[in-house]
């Protein structure tokens, strides 16, 4: 395979890259580096450390939330640039690393979502999957997969009996 064959792919790569807005790019590095940084921070500190140290960075502009229309197309954007980072980073990402990723980047936004958790138990193995919702629809699911999972009441924030 000759050199101009194997580099094509990341070429047309990196031209996809730079036609994006500048806030796209933007969404998509961020999302590049905190899918590896979150894998870390899960495996060394656990969820409730994680999430908190993410919750912790969030501005108070973060908490004024957009209008409709703005809101939408944060959650399409953002969705689409961490779908990219997963598909072109070094790591292989879980359902929960993507999801707290694409909570922290829409609530740095101002939109107002929720990350979810859900059970189940299949033949006998006790299965676990995390989800974004907005306006009560799943973000980043290719189909209704989160539908099969028991989910928590309530947002995700803390787990039972977890000291801060």
């Amino acid at each position: 395979m000759g050199w101009s064959r194997c580099c094509l792919p990341m070429r047309k790569a990196f031209q996809r890259y730079r036609e994006l807005d500048p806030e796209a790019r933007k969404l998509f590095r961020r999302a590049g580096l905190l899918l590896p940084l979150v894998a870390v921070s899960l495996r060394l500190r656990g969820f409730t450390k994680t999430k908190m140290g993410l919750q912790s960075r969030l501005s108070a502009s973060a908490a004024l939330e957009l209008k409709a229309e703005q809101a939408a197309e944060a959650v399409q954007r953002t969705c689409r640039m961490v779908r990219a980072a997963m598909r072109y980073g070094t790591i292989h990402a879980t359902c929960l690393e993507v999801s707290l990723v694409l909570w922290y980047l829409l609530k740095k936004q101002g939109v107002a979502v929720d990350l979810r958790i859900g059970v189940r138990k299949l033949n006998d193995k006790f299965e676990a999957h995390a989800w974004v919702e907005y306006q009560g629809a799943a973000l980043n699911q290719a189909e209704d997969r989160h539908r099969h999972f028991a989910a928590f009441d309530s947002e995700f924030s803390e787990l039972p009996g977890a000291k801060p």
